[in-house]
């Protein structure tokens, strides 16, 4: 037989892409389900502390002590550094001896007012003596005040020489060392801490999408989850806590912000995350593998499994998550196939294949319901 004839003989006999020659196709079956599928926004975040403090000196001194450790989570008030407090110590007890001699003399002129009071109403001086002695005692109670007040700076002096921290968070590397000179209003920073439980996230989403997210925002507290550079791993699950209160009209983006306990530690300050926001849940939806759905151009359908027979269904697809995509146009309960589609056609015979076997997609127009 000529090379021709062998060629139509295989045409007549069905071979082609998909022949059924070689009996039934063993494929892969998944089950439609009834289920729940979020509908999600994607999009690129960066997570935030809530507070970060660059600690510089407010007086000028040397250092005598540096208390915590590099990476040290340190709770509110907890000592950082101590620097050298005697010379503001010194100022102190000064103000505190000046306070202490100008009450004692206020004292004094009061009790003097109080005997000149009694020696007006007596008539034994002239009451131009009473008032000059109660304007002494205003002039005291002036210088008094004063002197409280000088006391009340030399205290906040001595404070801040014992440098505590103003958050609880994680102090960074150490920048100087007990023996260092350090200047009261320099840009020179001492330690930094900064706040990691909770932490936020801030993301972009599109101007587009905002009105979707107002819309469910309202009353809710949405659902934030942030995946690693991979998109891979879940890091951890948070909620939306606040929208900007403008649109960036450069790049028609909006800020969002998210927070997270971060009890793990696993979100790090300035780390790049994948964000991914919660916007809807739609409920009682037909949940087939993703994988399932066939497509040629803009139609989407599948191979619906009956009495061990392949019959193509035409499918409207909504949206996908997981794996699992939502389908009209099937039932709950009805079985499909999830692989060996490069050998079904409509009304292939197929049998229940004990193995997973790999999926394929793209077929051919020719298949197309």
């Amino acid at each position: 037989m000529s090379q021709h004839s062998k060629t139509q003989a295989a045409a007549q006999g069905g071979g082609g892409r998909r022949g059924t020659m070689g009996g039934p196709v063993p494929v892969t079956l998944a089950t439609a389900q009834t289920g729940s599928l979020g509908v999600y926004l994607d999009a690129i975040g960066t997570v935030t502390p809530l507070y970060t403090d660059a600690i510089t000196a407010q007086v000028t001194g040397v250092i005598t002590a540096v208390h915590y450790r590099e990476g040290q989570y340190v709770r509110k008030g907890d000592p950082l550094i101590d620097i050298d407090a005697r010379q503001y110590e010194a100022q102190l007890a000064q103000a505190q001896g000046i306070l202490e001699r100008d009450q004692n003399l206020l004292a004094q002129a009061q009790m003097d007012l109080e005997r000149y009071k009694v020696a007006w109403q007596k008539n034994a001086i002239p009451r131009q003596t009473l008032e000059d002695q109660e304007k002494i005692v205003l002039q005291d109670q002036g210088t008094v005040k004063n002197d409280q007040g000088v006391v009340q700076y030399d205290q906040v002096q001595v404070g801040y020489c014992h440098i505590v921290s103003p958050i609880s968070g994680r102090v960074g590397l150490r920048l100087v060392d007990p023996g260092n000179l350090v200047t009261a209003n320099s840009s020179t920073t001492l330690v930094v801490v900064t706040q990691t439980q909770p932490i936020t996230v801030i993301f972009t989403i599109g101007e587009d999408n905002l009105p979707e997210v107002l819309k469910h925002s309202k009353g809710n507290a949405l659902q934030v989850q942030v995946y690693d550079r991979t998109q891979e791993n879940l890091l951890s699950t948070g909620k939306l806590t606040t929208i900007d209160n403008q649109i960036d009209t450069t790049s028609g983006t909006v800020k969002l912000r998210a927070e997270f306990d971060n009890r793990n530690g696993t979100l790090f300050a300035n780390q790049f995350v994948n964000a991914r926001l919660l916007v809807n849940t739609l409920n009682n939806q037909t949940l087939i593998p993703s994988s399932a759905v066939q497509h040629n151009g803009s139609t989407d359908f599948v191979y619906l499994i009956a009495d061990n027979k392949a019959n193509m269904r035409k499918v409207k697809v909504g949206i996908s998550d997981k794996g699992n995509t939502a389908v009209q146009g099937i039932q709950p309960g009805d079985v499909v196939a999830d692989s060996s589609f490069e050998k079904l056609q409509n009304g292939s015979q197929v049998t229940p294949s004990k193995v997973k076997l790999p999926s394929a997609s793209n077929p051919a127009e020719s298949d197309a319901p």
